[in-house]
């Protein structure tokens, strides 16, 4: 089984699979490397709102994303960029109204 194969290989696959090829949202390219929290959740929200193919609100599909993104980049992420990312979290509940 091709994720059951270590660090480095199958499972980098198989979450870049899922972050570039959403079923739910069609990502900008870069999205995650970005430096403004603000402009991350903007996308985030604009791919979610935009989506037909989500299951759930925008709310929930664009906090998923993100969330799922942050934990499985972990150690690869530098601590900079997990700070940007935690802040594109609070900024992305403040643009939906629910901070």
């Amino acid at each position: 089984m091709a994720d059951r194969e270590g660090p480095g290989t199958g499972r980098e696959r198989w979450s870049q699979r899922v972050t570039e090829g959403s079923d739910a949202l069609d990502l900008e390219p870069g999205v995650f490397t970005w430096k403004d929290p603000a402009r991350i959740a903007a996308s985030l929200k604009r791919s979610a709102e935009a989506s037909e193919r989500r299951r759930s609100s925008p709310y929930r599909s664009a906090m998923s994303m993100l969330t799922f993104y942050v934990n499985r980049a972990g150690k690869e992420l530098s601590a900079d960029q997990k700070q940007v990312l935690e802040r594109a979290k609070d900024e992305l509940r403040r643009q939906f109204g629910r901070a």
